[in-house]
């Protein structure tokens, strides 16, 4: 798995979905962009792309593409609609985040060429830049999480960690 980070302006959402799914289909991978302020660290979206090429290798997936399975995974959603919220919007210098995978492979982190040629189509696209340094508004991300004060003041988990818990909870709800 790869994650590519940057800036970019999206003049039209379409438009981005089909070059990323132009980039997947040049080099047989999953490529799936989010809007990094719902995503908490690389943690986040290892165990989405983890949960998701599992119920994919077991014929037990959500949704009918990978990488619409890997965003209801990250978002924690069984709904799309819900799930695209995750989502990359329209504007000028728009932070986003992706993710590269191999078709869902039993290990999707082990790199191969495919994935770094992909990586590489995108980050030529778009500004280099980290926008998964940290999480910069946490009441957005408890709010889509529905992690709520009375959770967080039960455990001694950490955000990621309750958020990895929604990405891995979302099997238990089918």
């Amino acid at each position: 798995m790869r994650v590519v980070q940057g800036r970019t302006t999206v003049a039209d959402v379409d438009d981005l979905l089909a070059f990323l799914d132009a980039v997947a289909d040049e080099h047989g991978c999953v490529v799936q962009a989010f809007d990094p302020r719902y995503v908490v660290d690389e943690a986040h979206l290892r165990v989405a792309v983890d949960r998701a090429a599992r119920a994919w290798r077991r014929d037990d997936g959500i949704a009918r593409d990978p990488g619409v399975e890997v965003l209801l995974y990250a978002a924690g959603r069984r709904q799309i609609s819900r799930a695209l919220e995750l989502g990359v919007g329209e504007g000028d210098d728009v932070p986003v985040v992706a993710v590269v995978v191999s078709e869902f492979p039993d290990e999707p982190f082990e790199t191969d060429d495919r994935e770094a040629a992909a990586a590489d189509a995108l980050a030529t696209e778009w500004a280099d830049d980290e926008v998964l340094e940290g999480v910069t508004d946490e009441a957005q991300v408890c709010e889509f999480f529905d992690i709520g004060e009375a959770e967080r003041a039960a455990t001694d988990a950490s955000l990621s960690e309750l958020v990895r818990e929604r990405v891995s909870l979302l099997v238990v709800e089918k």
